[in-house]
């Protein structure tokens, strides 16, 4: 759907300079979903996969995050094999739904209440992000982080964008009182780039 060089605005690479590729296609539903024009796959608006990395390789990037939409929908052997071969690092954001084909470095899990994760969400993920929408989220972020496979899985609670206001203040005091979980805000909107 599009690509771009920027700063990672949210999890565990927060801060970071990353490119993205934001990969057409998304059956998951996301009332809150913020890229809602991802959902489709526009033929007419494909890249080669060379094309891309290319793009990747010459904005200096030394971290590449693939994301969509849902990124595992598609199958990401050659595009996750060509970043590697041109040094980048490359991480994933998904929602678990899919089994994911490629190798990425970081798996960025961010499970949905709209489809249920597959098992190999939990065995791979290196970070749990779990978008606080409601109060009974903080329930359903536990049930999920109980589920992880790796100890040192990095575990996230992010107010959803526009409700942020009425959830961050119920984040932080969660946090203070839970304090294996960190706060992942969306600092690009703030810096206002992709």
């Amino acid at each position: 759907m599009e690509d771009f060089f920027t700063i990672q605005g949210e999890g565990y690479h927060s801060g970071r300079t990353s490119y993205f590729i934001r990969i057409q296609g998304c059956d998951v539903g996301c009332i809150w979903c913020d890229v809602k024009e991802s959902w489709d796959i526009v033929t007419d608006e494909l890249m080669a996969v060379n094309d891309l990395v290319k793009k990747a390789k010459s904005s200096g990037a030394e971290y590449c995050v693939i994301t969509g939409g849902e990124p595992c929908m598609q199958d990401l052997r050659s595009l996750t094999d060509q970043l590697h071969k041109n040094g980048i690092e490359t991480g994933l954001e998904t929602s678990g739904c899919y089994p994911l084909k490629g190798d990425i470095d970081w798996y960025c899990f961010s499970p949905k209440k709209f489809k249920a994760p597959l098992d190999e969400a939990y065995e791979r993920a290196d970070e749990l992000k779990v978008i606080i929408n409601h109060p009974s989220d903080f329930e359903w972020a536990e049930s999920h982080a109980s589920k992880l496979k790796k100890e040192n899985c990095q575990l996230y609670l992010q107010p959803e964008w526009s409700k942020q206001e009425r959830y961050l203040p119920m984040i932080i005091e969660y946090v203070k009182k839970h304090p294996n979980w960190r706060i992942s805000l969306q600092t690009h909107k703030f810096m206002n780039i992709p």
